[in-house]
């Protein structure tokens, strides 16, 4: 199994954003929880929970793993969101598997952006600094730091 897909399997919690639905306030404790799909190849079941006016809610859809890029991969809700698709990719990835930095790409109901999750619910204000240190290097990833907000 690939490398990339046994690291995102787990639990993230998602510790800074700039992504719209997090950021209004009435959406908290966002995690993204990802398995491997049974009998598809390169497919990851992708739940993002969360809570709204105190009840726990799921969204609910599939990742898809890119042929040519291992970290890249494409999202496709499950159910009424089936129609609904977007790209998204790891661009940092901590060696240790304890925290990344995803990029989405825009799509017709929301903005591109960027998410810092990690395997811990915080990360240190000194660890964000490292990790957004490491984002100013990278192209994709550094017109998204000033609009950052930590959750």
């Amino acid at each position: 199994m690939d490398k990339i897909l046994q690291t995102l399997v787990g639990t993230w919690f998602i510790c800074a954003t700039n992504f719209p639905m997090w950021l209004k306030g009435n959406k908290t404790n966002p995690t993204f929880n990802y398995s491997l799909v049974v009998n598809k190849e390169n497919t990851l079941l992708d739940e993002v929970k969360y809570l709204k006016n105190g009840k726990s809610k799921t969204i609910t859809g599939f990742d898809t793993q890119d042929e040519t890029d291992k970290k890249a991969f494409v999202w496709r809700g499950k159910g009424l969101l089936s129609l609904l698709k977007s790209k998204w990719k790891v661009v940092l990835l901590d060696p240790s598997g304890q925290w990344a930095v995803i990029w989405f790409s825009k799509t017709l109901f929301t903005p591109e952006g960027v998410d810092i999750i990690s395997r811990a619910p915080t990360l240190s204000p000194t660890m964000l600094k490292e990790i957004k240190a490491q984002m100013a290097r990278d192209s994709v990833l550094a017109p998204h730091i000033e609009s950052l907000k930590t959750l």
